[in-house]
């Protein structure tokens, strides 16, 4: 299956499914808002106005992904697959405005008790909205997992908290029915902390993937495997992702090789990889930086083991790569990754650099304080 194939399937995936979610939310706020009403519970009607948003939601997630699968254009050329983020962000944001109208209402409730008016038509109808918000929620998430899509799974994780919420609404009925006791106006108070608790971790989420956020380890690791297979290469580093949708990762990488490699062999070498790494995990390739390293001089092996012993000594270095030693110039050249947890890296940075410098005082020490996009846990 071709890339386009693939993206109009995965695209006609989620849309069916919005489709389907928009149908089953209706369903539930009209019935929802009926017994709401009749009985005279804030709970429920509250309920019902949270299945039209999540009804409103399904159709920014078909916007998104619409809007998402435009051809790449001149002004995009990495194509729009970030307008699924934004779909998802403005989701979340509609999630944390539910939850914040709905808490001003049950505050006000509670202010000015009313008291609920049950049927046992009216339990059973939020009895079967609990049966389907799960099944609904489980089937939009798993599905939004399986296509990586967040507004897909942004909406089932919701469901699935409306069906808590609604079994909890239904207990409050039975507690009323039982005890006389009234919990409506509380409950909708709870209700609102939880939507507006999930819209607040759904929004963090978001704005974390339109920020640019560290792969997982997983994917860092298994791309490393694939180039290391390769026999001309030695060592790889500074793995860079670029995120730019769902499924539309690009990646850079700097990479070790003996330095008898001729220009067209590193040509080569650099075609085979990036065939390797898309064909693998679906990920472009669009550079690769070359270290070249003189395995067979003895000099260069005692050097560059002495200078990484010293560098990894201390705590907070967590990676020294990319050697290269110049007898003529008498330079010695590395990359060092410090930490990010520690507060000071320039510091540590420092004192690594002077104490390799104090230990080979007839080199000009040229280190290059990296940064760590993907190697620390």
């Amino acid at each position: 299956m071709s890339d386009a194939q693939q993206t109009l399937n995965r695209d006609s995936v989620i849309i069916r499914t919005s489709i389907i979610g928009i149908a089953a939310n209706i369903f539930l706020s009209a019935f929802k808002a009926t017994v709401g009403i009749i009985s005279h519970s804030i709970a429920i009607t509250l309920d019902a106005v949270n299945n039209l948003s999540d009804a409103g939601s399904s159709i920014i997630t078909i916007i998104g992904t619409k809007l998402a699968g435009k051809q790449p254009d001149k002004e995009h050329p990495w194509g729009h697959g970030r307008a699924e983020y934004l779909s998802a962000m403005v989701i979340s944001v509609i999630i944390l405005y539910a939850g914040i109208t709905s808490l001003v209402e049950s505050v006000k409730k509670i202010i000015n008790p009313q008291t609920p008016d049950y049927s046992a038509a009216s339990l059973i109808i939020v009895a079967i909205a609990v049966i389907v918000k799960i099944v609904l929620g489980r089937y939009v998430k798993n599905t939004g997992q399986r296509v990586k899509s967040d507004p897909l799974i942004n909406s089932g994780t919701d469901a699935m908290n409306d069906a808590v919420i609604s079994a909890s609404t239904l207990g409050a009925a039975v507690i009323f029915l039982i005890t006389g006791l009234s919990l409506e106006a509380w409950l909708g108070a709870v209700i609102s902390v939880i939507i507006i608790r999930s819209g607040i971790e759904m929004l963090r989420g978001t704005i974390s993937d339109l920020l640019g956020h560290r792969v997982s380890q997983e994917t860092v690791a298994a791309v490393r495997d694939t180039l290391m297979e390769l026999p001309e290469i030695q060592g790889v580093f500074d793995i860079i992702f670029h995120d730019y949708g769902p499924d539309r990762l690009n990646c850079s990488v700097h990479a070790e090789v003996p330095h008898t490699l001729t220009a067209l062999e590193i040509d080569q070498l650099e075609r085979t990889a990036a065939l390797e790494v898309y064909s693998k995990h679906g990920i472009i390739l669009t550079a690769m930086s070359i270290y070249a390293m003189n395995e067979e001089n003895e000099e260069f092996c005692r050097i560059r083991d002495e200078i990484s012993r010293i560098a990894l000594s201390h705590d907070h270095v967590i990676q020294v790569h990319g050697f290269s030693v110049n007898n003529e110039r008498k330079t010695i050249q590395f990359d060092m990754i410090v930490d990010f947890e520690v507060k000071d890296r320039i510091s540590v940075y420092d004192h690594v650099v002077a104490e390799i410098r104090e230990e080979y005082p007839e080199y000009e020490v040229l280190c290059t304080l990296d940064t760590d996009f993907s190697v620390s846990e």
